[in-house]
C-alpha cells in the first residue's frame, strides 16, 4: 500500500514540474520569435544569481553552516539566433540523409553477411 501510493505521489511530482515547465515556456513566450528568448534568457541572468545568493544565504543562516563562495557564472556574448539555426540545419540535413544512409548500411551488412556464410 505504502509502495503504490509513494508511486503515486512521485508520478504527480514529476507531473506537475513537467506541467509547470511547459506552462512557463508558454507563458514566457520561449517558442516563439528568438528576440523574445533572447529577452527571457538575459532577464534569467539578472534574476538568478541574486536569487542563488539568497538562497545559500538562508541555508547557512538555518543549518550554521559556512558555503564556499561560488564563482560568478560565465556571461554569454553569442547570438543564440545562429548557433540555434546551425544546429537545426545539421538535425533537418541528418534527418534528410538517414533513409538513404540506412538503406546503404543495410546493404553493406547483408554484403557482409553473405560473405560470412560462404
Amino acid at each position: 500500500m505504502v509502495a503504490r501510493m509513494w508511486s503515486l505521489m512521485r508520478f504527480l511530482i514529476k507531473g506537475s514540474v513537467a506541467g509547470g515547465a511547459v506552462y512557463l515556456v508558454y507563458d514566457h513566450d520561449l517558442l516563439g520569435p528568438s528576440d523574445k528568448s533572447e529577452a527571457a534568457l538575459r532577464r534569467a541572468e539578472e534574476v538568478v544569481p541574486p536569487a542563488i545568493y539568497q538562497f545559500s544565504q538562508y541555508v547557512c543562516q538555518q543549518t550554521g553552516m559556512q558555503l564556499p563562495q561560488l564563482p560568478d557564472p560565465p556571461k554569454i556574448n553569442f547570438p543564440i539566433r545562429e548557433s540555434w539555426n546551425s544546429g537545426i540545419f545539421k538535425v533537418m540535413s541528418a534527418l534528410s540523409v538517414a533513409p538513404t544512409k540506412a538503406i546503404s548500411y543495410s546493404k553493406e551488412g547483408w554484403e557482409y553477411l553473405k560473405e560470412r556464410t560462404k
